[in-house]
């Protein structure tokens, strides 16, 4: 892969000036652009960019609309949106069939997932509820929380959301009170559309909704340090009409590899980012 100047992803109808404030911008419909920024001098950390090998590909069910992806103890757990087709479910890696263990209600837009002590927790987009359920899909409690629900992580001691704007919150998990503020910037620059995270060796994995991006971001500064680009992935999608945006990070913590896949698409791909 070659090695240009760093890439700035920002959003074409959200201004810079301000997009720290974590004040939500229901962005789920905003086009992005990719940009070249500018080297401003020594004090802007400039990110590496990574390359990456396709490992495995899977098959992903075309009618799964992913918002998160979870590898827990083998098994690979997925949170999926749309009103009237959001659930939590497990995926068979060899078949792309799923188990759905919950379903939410016909109301509710499911977002982001994550595994913290033995639970899954799921976010909603716009109905500012967090579903807690266990291992067997039992319902556990509902936390109310502010603002709009994206991307959940953890790194096993706190959970950090994102909304999509620039900001990531730490948060307390149980009553998902804002502990901590993170602006992520890249190229000394906020970057809007924070989407899909999660926590990979003490780094903060995203997605940048409606980009094949992937950022890693330090979770004590906000400032991207790498990231990688995935538009091929796109081209192994036979006959895959309804793919939607790129989505969904897993992390295997034996192999190093990830899990990436989108919304409705009809594969799964292991991934070994290489750095």
């Amino acid at each position: 892969m070659k090695k240009i100047k760093y890439i700035l992803l920002i959003a074409l109808s959200v201004a810079l000036s301000g997009a720290c404030a974590g004040k939500s911008k229901s962005a789920k419909s905003v086009s992005t652009n990719v940009q070249v920024a500018e080297d401003r001098g020594s004090e802007v950390v400039q990110p590496a960019l990574y390359d990456y090998r396709i490992v495995k590909q899977y098959p992903h069910s075309k009618t799964s609309y992913t918002q998160g992806l979870q590898f827990v103890d083998g098994v690979m757990w997925e949170g999926t949106g749309q009103n009237g087709r959001s659930h939590l479910q497990r995926i068979d890696l060899n078949t792309g069939e799923v188990d759905i263990v919950a379903t939410l209600t016909k109301d509710e837009f499911g977002e982001g997932i994550t595994h913290f002590k033995e639970q899954i927790y799921q976010l909603t987009w716009l109905s500012n509820i967090a579903h807690v359920y266990d291992k067997q899909g039992n319902h556990v409690k509902m936390i109310r929380y502010k603002g709009e629900g994206w991307g959940i992580t953890t790194d096993g001691e706190h959970l950090y959301m994102s909304d999509g704007t620039s900001v990531i919150r730490r948060i307390n998990p149980d009553t998902f009170k804002t502990e901590k503020s993170i602006c992520v910037t890249l190229g000394g620059q906020p970057l809007e559309l924070i989407n899909e995270l999660e926590w990979i060796d003490g780094k903060i994995w995203a997605n940048v909704y409606m980009t094949y991006s992937i950022v890693v971001i330090d979770p004590e500064t906000g400032v991207v340090e790498g990231y990688v680009d995935m538009p091929e992935l796109y081209t192994y999608l036979d006959d895959n009409p309804e793919a939607e945006a790129f989505n969904g990070i897993a992390y295997d913590a034996a192999t190093g590899h990830i899990f990436v896949t989108g919304k409705d698409w009809c594969r799964l791909f292991e991934v070994e980012v290489i750095r």
